[in-house]
């Protein structure tokens, strides 16, 4: 499948020819544009030229490329982004996977002992090396699924010594890894034992922020808004101050009740809004008038076996859609194909709605915002195969992007590029 060698070329080029369809991108006036028996040439990185496969191998022969995958019969995707990930933990909670079975609550849980805190407690006893090792075997197994674009929270540490050390290991891990990362900082993730609400906002505000914000790593701010956790005060408090520190907001929000966080991503211009599982239209209006991107997260209501979030409001108000994993220890799933597949089943997504939820959409769930609200205007592109952008690409071992959902249970990733160089083959 593979041909490398010395092309006499200035740059190094990449070229995959002969796709039965190559997916670039949201379309104009359909989910997504696609090339059919189509090719893709990336030199230096950055695409230059996506067309008709005869016509693209005459102006870049197979022969002469440094790199050239012969796809026939497979598509080519944009790489993944998975916007919601808690990627960064240490312990095993799968023993609460088999209580819930048995009815017990998250919530339950959570009173007991268990959940959050539970890793909490691992996470502190765990060391800064074991917890790189962790991460990037994780980082391993999204690669492996074709992400090439992640959020990763910290979240799990719940003091300032602990959350900058689960932010160092996101930044030791990203040096030495193919995945882009973008860190976000999350002390507001729960209480920590022994502590009551709102004195520990005062914590996260008056000190775990400055700490972060001097550590200079995380690029998000994220709060967990929720009944039982943190009220729309307190996150706001958490959020703006974050936002005086640097850090574009983001919000857990609707996911077991409708409280208010979809408002409040809107009142502060979040780079997004995620859960969303009891959101309403108004809030999904909310969305679309300030930018904020809605985020779904279906592979939490599968396992807690809830009802999906409806994306029909948000269609109505015309904001994007982006779709994540939410790997954490509760939800235990690295693959954005997977989350794909419960777009489509549990959500109604068609595969062409969640393909450029979890690619191009998704991207902009990332995007962060200056201190007036504006969109980044640094965007790399992610999530999109266009011509000057970087070539972070997959190839799925099937004729149609379609079987991204279809083929649900298994891989259908064959390859994965990071700016035209191949970073994982199957």
């Amino acid at each position: 499948m593979q041909k490398n060698g010395g092309t006499g070329m200035t740059d190094r080029t990449t070229l995959v020819y002969d796709a039965n369809e190559v997916v670039v991108g949201p379309g104009d006036g359909s989910p997504l544009t696609i090339h059919e028996d189509a090719a893709i040439a990336i030199v230096g990185g950055d695409v230059v030229a996506i067309g008709p496969s005869d016509e693209i191998t005459r102006e870049y022969p197979p022969e002469n490329a440094t790199t050239a995958i012969d796809a026939t019969g497979r598509a080519i995707l944009p790489g993944f982004v998975d916007p919601h990930t808690h990627a960064v933990f240490a312990g095993d909670r799968s023993d609460e996977f088999a209580a819930k079975l048995r009815g017990k609550t998250y919530q339950e849980i959570h009173e007991e002992g268990g959940g959050i805190l539970r890793t909490v407690r691992a996470v502190r006893e765990a060391s800064d090396e074991r917890l790189v090792e962790i991460l990037t075997e994780h980082l391993d197994t999204m690669l492996a699924h074709g992400t090439t674009t992640a959020e990763v929270k910290s979240g799990y540490g719940l003091d300032t010594d602990t959350e900058l050390r689960l932010l160092a290991a996101i930044d030791r891990a990203a040096a030495d890894h193919p995945i882009d990362i973008h860190p976000t900082f999350m002390g507001a993730h729960a209480v920590p034992e022994g502590h009551d609400a709102d004195e520990y906002v005062d914590e996260v505000i008056d000190e775990q922020l400055p700490a972060v914000a001097e550590q200079g790593i995380a690029a998000f701010c994220d709060v967990f808004c929720e009944e039982g956790v943190f009220d729309v005060e307190q996150s706001r408090r958490v959020l703006e101050a974050g936002r005086e520190q640097g850090l574009t907001p983001k919000v857990h929000a609707e996911e077991f009740t409708r409280l208010g966080g979809t408002q409040l991503a809107a009142e502060v211009e979040a780079a997004s809004a995620d859960h969303l599982l009891h959101a309403t239209r108004e809030d999904a209006d909310a969305l679309a008038e300030t930018g904020v991107v809605p985020t779904f997260l279906p592979g939490t209501a599968f396992a807690l076996g809830e009802e999906y979030a409806d994306p029909e409001p948000f269609r109505a108000a015309g904001t994007p859609i982006a779709l994540a994993t939410d790997f954490n220890p509760n939800c235990h799933s690295r693959s954005v194909p997977f989350a794909v597949a419960l777009g489509c089943v549990g959500m109604g997504l068609t595969p062409a709605e969640a393909i450029r939820a979890a690619t191009a959409d998704a991207a902009q769930a990332l995007d962060r915002r200056d201190d007036s609200g504006q969109a980044d205007p640094s965007s790399d592109g992610a999530g999109t195969l266009q011509e000057g952008r970087p070539g972070d690409l997959v190839v799925i071992d099937a004729p149609s992007h379609v079987h991204v959902p279809y083929r649900f249970g298994e891989n259908p990733v064959r390859t994965v590029c990071k700016e035209g160089e191949i970073v994982h083959e199957r």
